[in-house]
């Protein structure tokens, strides 16, 4: 029975997921993803959030036509979109967009205007969470761009784990790497890469959110500055 047939238990992914967490930990970035597309074939996705193309490009290696999934907010900066836009085109991926079930319109209606202001968790949430967990439903696992040299919040994370919330397994194959390790990616394989990354931005979410950092600051400085918010609640 090939991976994109087989059908495993929730039991039986989260120990693959234990047992791979510990044989991949000092495997490269790609042999990692070259293991996920041998193991859960088309039921592996990649996450993206257009702030660089850099695990796209990766996963596209392993697994040629692979699934990009991209959360379109209705918040993000033009230049979000235009990264997706350009992945889509010049890339061997398969970007499936996905979207929330209100328009901001409708979430405006519903929660008063600038939810992101006043519960920044509800928003992201209703925006991010929650349209995740329905596009994910298909999938055995799914691939992250997380890195350890983030923030503390990332500094523990396993290049495979388990993700009890959805019941699937969970990679960040380039947990490891530093910001320069992705730099020299970037540079080597001609990888796309969000525009406002140069201006300024070192993690980029949606606009109303989302500032430049200062010197010294973290990468995940920008994000909810001035709130003890940390995350979105993708991952945790």
């Amino acid at each position: 029975m090939t991976a994109v047939q087989e059908e495993r238990t929730t039991e039986d992914l989260k120990a693959l997921a234990e047992r791979a967490g510990r044989e991949l930990e000092d495997a490269s970035a790609l042999e990692i993803l070259q293991w996920a597309a041998e193991t859960f074939g088309n039921r592996f996705c990649v996450t993206s959030s257009m702030e660089d193309a850099v695990v796209a490009h990766l996963a596209s290696r392993a697994l040629p036509g692979v699934d990009v999934v991209f959360l379109d907010t209705g918040y993000h900066f033009p230049e979000t979109i235009g990264t997706r836009d350009a992945v889509e085109a010049v890339m061997d991926v398969n970007v499936i967009t996905l979207t929330p079930r209100q328009t901001v319109a409708e979430q405006d209606a519903r929660y008063g205007p600038r939810l992101h202001d006043r519960d920044p968790d509800l928003c992201c949430a209703l925006r991010k969470v929650k349209p995740l967990e329905e596009g994910l439903k298909g999938y055995q696992a799914w691939a992250t761009g997380l890195r350890r040299d983030e923030s503390e919040t990332r500094a523990n994370t396993p290049v495979v784990g388990w993700d009890e919330k959805r019941g699937k397994v969970k990679i960040s194959p380039i947990a490891k790497w530093s910001q320069e390790d992705v730099q020299t990616y970037v540079t080597e394989h001609g990888v796309l890469t969000n525009p406002l990354l140069m201006d300024g931005y070192a993690s980029v979410g949606c606009a109303p959110c989302t500032r430049r950092v200062l010197e010294g600051e973290d990468a995940r400085a920008g994000r909810w500055a001035g709130r003890s918010k940390t995350e979105c609640g993708l991952h945790g």
